[in-house]
């Protein structure tokens, strides 16, 4: 059942949101070009909009100590965020030619791997200096929409419109592998679980899938359910739940291991979900 009332103030469509480390506040990212920090418990706002972008913003995650945010946005800019202050850290991050669709840290806070969709690359960003590490990591067809940190910070996996997912090794940037293919649409999301061994991906297909992360082999057949996209998944901290994100307006738990859906849709929102998020503590869905 959904906890208490939902958390309106944005004003155009949510795309993404993520629970800080200590689970106690969610951050959200609009098309209203603004980032909003939410207290988990209560559903209050926590201060002010963040404001800089100019234009949508559709992608926000946490750094793993919870001090900063990072975002990226359809300006072709990512943003970093003081989490204490509710301001910008420094200057945006430019590199990308235009819409940058996913953002997300490295597990020691000192990465930031991003998506851009005109030049079908990631980046990968020092956040400390705000500068570019090394090479676009190029291979995919079309553009990425979807990146990921594995747990242990070594390899990055991202799925793309070309209907493939690609692993990369995180201190090259190098692709590991040949591209893993199984989905018959582009793939719209993509996720580690926490204990490294698996991948799941989303895909306008409709299906999720599994992936060794380590051989990058599909594991059984894909999860079907969902009657439309399959824009945002997530593992539950312990690996044994998989939560799904449609544009049919539902979420969908999944038990990873026997890969059967949990119970019936969760259905609340009345149009297409972007973005799901486990707490750290595994209890709740946002």
């Amino acid at each position: 059942n959904p906890i208490g009332e939902p958390l309106t103030g944005h004003t155009k469509s949510v795309n993404s949101v993520a629970f800080s480390p200590d689970g106690q506040q969610i951050v959200s990212a609009s098309d209203d070009r603004t980032l909003r920090l939410w207290y988990a418990a209560t559903g209050a706002l926590v201060g002010k909009p963040l404001t800089g972008h100019s234009h949508y913003v559709n992608s926000a995650a946490f750094s793993p100590d919870g001090r900063y945010i990072v975002s990226g946005s359809k300006d072709g800019a990512l943003r970093l965020w003081d989490t204490r202050i509710g301001a910008p850290v420094g200057v945006p991050l430019e590199g990308h030619t235009e819409s940058i669709y996913s953002v997300a840290f490295s597990p020691d806070g000192k990465t930031i791997v991003s998506a851009g969709k005109n030049d079908i690359s990631l980046r990968l960003w020092n956040v400390e200096t705000g500068a570019p590490i090394g090479d676009v990591l190029a291979g995919h067809k079309k553009p990425p929409r979807s990146v990921a940190f594995s747990p242990d910070g070594k390899m990055i996996v991202s799925g793309s419109l070309d209907q493939t997912l690609r692993r990369w090794d995180a201190s090259t940037g190098l692709a590991i592998g040949e591209p893993l293919s199984g989905h018959s649409d582009g793939v719209a999301s993509v996720a580690f679980s926490p204990d490294g061994k698996t991948i799941v991906s989303g895909s306008y297909d409709n299906s999720l899938r599994l992936w060794n992360a380590v051989t990058g082999q599909v594991m059984g057949e894909p999860l079907t359910g969902h009657l439309d996209v399959v824009g945002s998944v997530a593992f539950s901290p312990d690996s044994r739940l998989l939560v799904s994100g449609s544009a049919d307006a539902t979420l969908r738990i999944w038990d990873a291991v026997t890969r059967k859906a949990i119970g019936e849709p969760l259905k609340r929102h009345r149009q297409a979900v972007h973005s799901v998020a486990f707490s750290p503590d595994g209890k709740s869905v946002a």
